[in-house]
């Protein structure tokens, strides 16, 4: 790719136009946008045209004057038949209302699966943030081993330190060379998610955009509501509003399938004409023309036909049953689906304050720890206490770190995830 650097913005918006299983659901919105069309169409009426040559042999009918003939002839007749339904139970009306439903329902499926898609893109970009603030944390410690370790080594030429502690130094120095290497592979591994879930091709790493320190400058946003959040993520969420559709579609089905009971009325008329081999001239004793035969043989019909459900071996009643329950399991879906919208949210609610308290508190002792090491690091120059003990305070100061940026990650994602629920921008989608 020719782009160096990616914002979060970008990454969701090239994830979005390049994956595959989003294509898919695009084809099925267009497979179902043509089924409601078709389902406006089918009030139109249905019109069929009819050609045909037969050729008889031996003993026959002639179709002209119903006479028995023993001679070989040829004929040709043309039909164009039209029909309509007149009455139907309504089931047309309900299938276009039932096809509009689902149409609409499969568009926010393919919209939720757009925000799911979203929501790895962003774990996965704030997973490489992590790993990136792991290796700068890593390499911090090691920068600080590397100068303690050409401390002692000055020392030791000095005559003020021994052998051993030029060792315990250099040991501590591999250790953190060694943290360098794994928090890097991590890293590594991390990008890979996120270029796997872009469907970036012919490229092994990413860089993003928006560093760390322009995190940070954020400040939390204040809890939210959970009822409030609901409330919103309800009127909005593409998985709520699919279910809601289909509840509506599957009523729709429901009526469809009573209007099998009701009886149906339709208009049908047609036009025939026909040639005929055996259409001699009383006069002249030859086969009357063509065009005269088509002028001449041609007949009209129009009828009007109800058809009456007595019996189907119950299975119009039977259909209404499975209709029924079909609208009961889509109210149930419906549900189940805000159930677990409203444990969600309850949970991320939940969440976020524990997170904001967990961050205030973990820089709290960042800073402890920092301000420890630091005293721990002159003792150790001034040989107030030992190699192990510095190692010791140095380890504590590296977890606090760490655990102060993976809160920090954690709170930035949940709090994005938090506003997508309560309706506000967080992703920008075509």
């Amino acid at each position: 790719m020719g782009q160096e650097n990616w914002s979060l913005e970008e990454c969701i918006a090239y994830a979005i136009t390049h994956n595959l299983e989003l294509n898919n659901l695009t084809y099925n919105v267009a497979s179902s946008k043509e089924t409601h069309k078709q389902s406006i169409r089918n009030l139109l009426p249905g019109i069929n045209g009819y050609a045909g040559y037969n050729i008889r042999y031996g003993r026959s009918v002639d179709p002209n004057n119903n006479d028995i003939v023993n001679t070989d002839f040829f004929s040709n007749t043309y039909s164009l038949n039209s029909s309509i339904d007149i009455f139907r139970g309504f089931q047309k009306l309900n299938s276009i209302k039932a096809t509009k439903y689902v149409y609409q329902a499969v568009q926010e499926d393919a919209l939720q699966q757009k925000y799911l898609l979203a929501f790895r893109v962003m774990s996965a970009f704030y997973d490489i943030r992590f790993y990136e603030g792991l290796v700068a944390i890593a390499k911090e410690q090691e920068t600080i081993s590397d100068t303690n370790y050409a401390f002692v080594k000055k020392q030791l030429d000095l005559g003020l330190k021994a052998k051993a502690d030029l060792y315990d130094a250099e040991a501590v120095l591999l250790t953190d060379k060694l943290a360098i290497t794994q928090a890097e592979n991590q890293l590594e591994a991390a990008k890979l998610i996120l270029i796997q879930e872009m469907n970036l091709e012919n490229v092994s790493t990413i860089r993003l955009r928006t560093s760390l320190t322009e995190l940070e400058k954020k400040k939390p946003i204040a809890t939210m509501n959970m009822d409030s959040v609901y409330a919103t993520a309800q009127g909005f969420l593409p998985s709520i509003k699919s279910s809601k559709f289909r509840v509506e579609a599957a009523k729709k089905e429901l009526a469809i399938a009573r209007g099998d009971l009701y009886p149906s009325i339709s208009l049908s008329a047609g036009y025939g004409t026909g040639y005929y081999e055996t259409s001699i001239d009383a006069i002249s004793q030859e086969i009357i023309a063509f065009k005269d035969q088509i002028r001449d043989n041609g007949s009209s019909a129009i009828g009007l036909s109800m058809n009456i459900p007595i019996s189907n071996g119950w299975s119009g009643r039977s259909q209404i049953k499975q209709r029924k329950i079909a609208l009961e399991q889509a109210n149930n879906n419906l549900k189940i689906q805000e159930q677990e919208l409203f444990q969600l949210i309850q949970q991320l609610v939940q969440e976020q304050k524990a997170l904001q308290m967990e961050y205030q508190q973990s820089l709290k002792k960042m800073e402890a720890q920092e301000l420890s090491f630091s005293i721990a690091q002159k003792k150790y120059e001034r040989e107030m206490i030992s190699a192990l003990e510095l190692y010791q305070s140095k380890v504590l100061y590296t977890t606090a770190k760490n655990e102060n940026l993976q809160v920090q990650i954690r709170l930035k994602v949940n709090e994005s995830t938090v506003a997508f629920y309560n309706g506000l921008p967080v992703f920008k989608l075509n």
